[in-house]
């Protein structure tokens, strides 16, 4: 009689580490997130913009007042310039965090839209990075806003504010990525309340987005040119002030190199958690 062949090991299941597997398919998810927004378009841009523009008006004017102009640079700075410069990356920063925390948990667990999404020929890859940029659009919907506000403003009306655009799309997409970690981390929204204070609120206030970083202690001043939003605020301040940035390639280094780091994280810890 024949011998019976021993059954063939199972392979092995691929690792979470893999290089994304990344095509065009992830357009139809964006557009499918920008169809069902289209309808919430004008409250979400007041909800958006409103926060940013209550602190620039306090701080700003209110606060201005007392601390007049900064030494940046050499130079005697408005305070509400400085702080307008700072808070648009905040205002990236927060929009693009939110999107990729909550709207984009929502779309994960709660109405479990990315597991109907996957039914169709797209891969949780694709839909991982059309999460990542629609919250990089949803920020750069928001900066926009602000930008034009502050152009009536007469805060700034330097021709190079025209550069600061895509760098804050950039800043959108960077803390979209960070932000998705802690989505795929996520058992509950509470869980987002520690993003927000341990990780979001100290780099605010760390980053020079409020006063000079010059007033740190030099540890705590050398930490912080490592921080994301340290970098976006170098990058985008002096187009403000009609300036060239000082280091350009180093700041957009840091940020490159924290967006592809953060969106591999992410896609491994997403792809972690729907393999449980």
């Amino acid at each position: 009689m024949p011998t019976a062949l021993p059954p063939r090991p199972s392979p092995a299941p691929a690792s979470v580490w893999r290089a994304p597997a990344l095509s065009a398919r992830w357009w139809p998810v964006f557009l499918r997130n920008l169809l069902v927004w289209r309808k919430l378009a004008i409250p979400s841009l007041v909800g958006n913009i409103a926060e940013p523009l209550m602190w620039l008006v306090a701080f700003g004017y209110g606060m201005g007042a007392l601390v007049g102009a900064l030494q940046v640079g050499g130079r005697e700075v408005p305070y509400i310039l400085f702080l307008a410069s700072g808070s648009i990356c905040m205002s990236a920063m927060n929009a693009a965090s939110f999107e990729a925390l909550y709207s984009a948990f929502s779309r994960m667990h709660v109405q479990k839209t990315w597991d109907g999404i996957m039914n169709a020929p797209v891969n949780l890859d694709d839909v991982v990075l059309a999460e990542m940029l629609w919250a990089g659009f949803k920020a750069a919907f928001t900066v926009t806003a602000i930008l034009g506000v502050m152009l009536a403003l007469g805060i700034s009306h330097s021709p190079k504010l025209l550069l600061a655009w895509p760098v804050l799309l950039g800043v959108g997409i960077m803390f979209s990525s960070i932000a998705l970690i802690f989505n795929a981390l996520a058992k509950g929204y509470d869980f987002f309340t520690y993003y927000f204070t341990l990780v979001l609120t100290p780099m605010m206030f760390l980053s020079g987005v409020f006063f000079p970083r010059e007033q740190l202690p030099p540890l705590v001043r050398a930490a912080s040119d490592w921080l994301p939003l340290t970098n976006a605020v170098e990058l985008v301040r002096p187009l403000f002030m009609d300036q060239w940035p000082a280091h350009p390639l180093r700041h957009g280094a840091v940020l490159l190199a924290t967006t592809v780091v953060a969106f591999w994280v992410a896609l491994a810890l997403t792809r972690r958690r729907f393999q449980a």
